[in-house]
């Protein structure tokens, strides 16, 4: 008798859980009216981001194409010159384009930028009915210019060679705007918020860091203090104690 009755409820006990959602309340979000905040480190679109003198901080390396797995990032690299610089050092990205057709938004051309001249943002709109507009040039990806900054071409402001930049680079300094939707109205995904603006999130400025301070007296930038490295002669007197093995392998 409980043998019949286990098979003959059996069905029932298989939609147990679709019984259960069917009387629950559906959350519908109402987008595009009202848009929910992404995660903090949500990977929206790319930016190339500038140093707070206006130049820019990519430097047509072209690491970040060669990090792609999906083949979506195109760089052509140019050299600077005296008459002509766009950004601190030798070269800079003359042509940057990036595909969302092929896009992942997977983050790894971001951990191969040399200069993190290349970020993420929170802002995931990037749909469109046309192939054309997919494919993202230079200047829509280009943090635009603040006050206080310069249009390139232009001399470098902030110090003699591209290692003054660097040194302030390691000092915290930024170039200004934050990515589009880092911090603003409504969470991540609402507007952007500068770094200089009432309730962003604290940031370090050009007049707030001083060059010198991210440099020693060896002119290289200060490294934080890890500690000693731990002595080796231990695991080498571990293995020199360690009994040989004998010819027969025993």
């Amino acid at each position: 008798m409980l043998s019949f009755l286990n098979d003959a409820l059996s069905p029932i006990k298989g939609f147990g859980v679709t019984f259960h959602e069917m009387f629950r309340k559906v959350e519908t979000v109402q987008y595009p009216e009202d848009k929910r905040p992404t995660a903090p480190r949500f990977h929206g679109h790319h930016q190339l981001n500038r140093w707070p003198d206006g130049l820019e901080k990519c430097i047509g390396c072209e690491l970040c194409a060669w990090a792609c797995p999906a083949d979506a990032i195109y760089v052509e690299g140019r050299d600077n010159s005296a008459a002509a610089r766009y950004s601190p050092g030798e070269r800079y990205g003359a042509v940057y384009q990036i595909n969302y057709l092929r896009c992942i938004l997977c983050g790894m051309c971001i951990e191969a930028c040399p200069t993190r001249a290349l970020t993420m943002t929170n802002e995931y709109e990037i749909a469109d009915d046309s192939r054309e507009n997919l494919i993202w040039t230079k200047e829509q990806l280009l943090a635009p210019l603040q006050p206080g900054m310069e249009a390139p071409p232009h001399p470098m402001r902030l110090g003699d060679d591209e290692k003054d930049y660097y040194r302030l680079g390691a000092a915290g300094v930024v170039s200004g705007p934050r990515a589009p939707g880092m911090a603003g109205p409504g969470g991540p995904a609402g507007a952007a918020v500068f770094a200089g603006a009432q309730g962003a999130h604290p940031t370090f400025g050009v007049a707030e860091v001083d060059a010198e301070a991210a440099d020693d007296d060896a002119g290289e930038a200060q490294m934080p203090d890890f500690g000693e490295e731990p002595a080796v002669e231990s695991r080498v007197a571990g293995a020199s104690d360690a009994p040989a093995k004998g010819d027969d392998g025993t």
